[in-house]
C-alpha cells in the first residue's frame, strides 16, 4: 500500500495529509542532494550553525529544500530549523500548523557513507509549545533504503521508498520490543554518578553498545529492536547537547506510540515547557524498563 492510500484508509485530516505527502516528496529532493556531492570533499563548503557546530554543505542544501519548499506550498504558518536563529513566519498561510525540522541528522558522517536522517514534528498551532501537543511526528532515514516512519497518534507506521519515488508500507503499527541494546552518548570519564550506575546495570544486564553518531539511525534500531538510546547531561554539558524541539520531541513522541518512553532522567520530555528554540535536553529514549530505571537512580542520587 502507498503512503496516500494507507493516510485516506486511516482518515487522516485533508491539510494534515497533505502537509505529510508533500514532506516524504522534499526527502526525495534531499537524497537527490547526496548524488551531487559525490566529487566534493568534506572541507568543500562549511560553516557554523548557531549552535557553533560545523554545518555540511549538505546540511544546509537540505535546509533550505524544506523552508523553501514550505514558503513556496503555504501548507504551515511556523518553521523552525536546527539551521535557523529564528522561527520563520509564512505569509498567507493556507494551514495554522507549526513545524519543526532538523534537516539532516548525522551530517557528520556523510564523508564515511554512513546513515543520516531528517526529523519533523507538527503542531497545531505554534512550535514553542510541548511535545505532547503535537499532532504528528515523522523521520525519514537515508541508509540502504530510505524510509519513511510516522505518527498522527494512531500507531506507528514505517513506509520504504521504492525507487520512483513511491513510498510503500513496510512495517504497520510499530511496537518496540523487549531487547538489550543500548546506544549512549558522551564520554564515560564525564558521566555523573547516577547515569554512570545505570550503564553499568545494562552493560551487567547483558546490554550490548551499538551508537553510531546518528540520532535517527540509533533511535530507528532501538524501535526495531528495543533498547535504548540515551544523550546524557555530563561534565561540561550538564544540560545536556541534544535539541528538544528539533530531535528529542518528535523522536520521542513516536518512540512514545510505539509503546516506549523518553525522559531527560527525572520527567517526561514530551511535558517540558520550551523556552526557546535552542533548547537542549538529557535524553533517554526507548523502552520503559529502562527509562523507569534510569528516573530512579536519578532520584535516589
Amino acid at each position: 500500500m502507498i503512503l496516500k492510500d494507507f493516510l485516506v484508509r486511516a482518515e487522516t485530516e485533508k491539510n494534515l495529509m497533505e502537509l505529510i505527502l508533500f514532506l516524504a516528496n522534499q526527502a526525495q529532493q534531499v537524497k537527490k542532494g547526496f548524488f551531487c556531492s559525490i566529487r566534493k570533499t568534506p572541507a568543500d563548503e562549511q560553516t557554523k550553525n548557531m549552535y557553533g557546530e560545523e554545518q555540511m554543505a549538505l546540511d544546509i542544501y537540505a535546509d533550505d529544500v524544506f523552508i523553501s519548499g514550505l514558503q513556496k506550498a503555504r501548507l504551515v504558518r511556523y518553521i523552525a530549523t536546527e539551521e535557523q536563529h529564528q522561527i520563520i513566519e509564512v505569509k498567507d498561510p493556507k494551514n495554522n500548523f507549526g513545524i519543526v525540522i532538523d534537516p539532516l541528522d548525522g551530517s557528520s558522517l556523510i564523508d564515511v557513507n554512513l546513515c543520516t536522517g531528517s526529523i519533523i514534528g507538527i503542531y497545531p498551532g505554534h512550535v514553542l509549545e510541548k511535545g505532547s501537543t503535537m499532532i504528528a511526528a515523522l523521520y525519514i532515514l537515508y541508509g540502504p533504503l530510505t524510509t519513511l516512519t510516522f505518527t498522527t497518534g494512531k500507531g506507528v507506521h514505517e513506509f520504504a521508498e521504492d525507487g520512483t519515488g513511491e513510498f510503500f508500507l513496510r512495517h504497520k503499527d510499530l511496537k518496540i520490543p523487549e531487547g538489550k541494546i543500548y546506544a549512549p552518548g558522551a564520554l564515560r570519564r564525564d558521566y555523573f554518578p547516577a547515569h554512570a550506575r545505570w550503564i553499568d546495570k545494562l552493560e551487567h544486564s547483558g546490554y550490548k553498545l551499538r551508537f553510531s553518531g546518528c540520532f535517527v539511525a540509533d533511535v530507528h534500531q532501538i524501535l526495531h529492536k528495543g533498547g535504548v538510546f540515551t544523550y546524557p547531561g555530563f561534565k561540561g554539558r550538564e544540560k545536556g547537547k541534544l535539541r528538544l524541539l528539533y530531535e528529542a520531541n518528535p523522536m520521542g513522541k513516536i518512540i512514545c506510540e510505539a509503546g516506549g518512553a523518553i525522559s531527560n532522567g527525572r520527567t517526561d520530555i514530551l511535558n517540558i515547557n520550551p523556552t526557546g528554540i535552542d533548547d537542549v535536553t538529557p535524553i533517554y529514549v526507548g523502552g520503559k524498563e529502562e527509562i523507569r530505571l534510569i528516573e530512579t537512580f536519578m532520584r535516589d542520587e
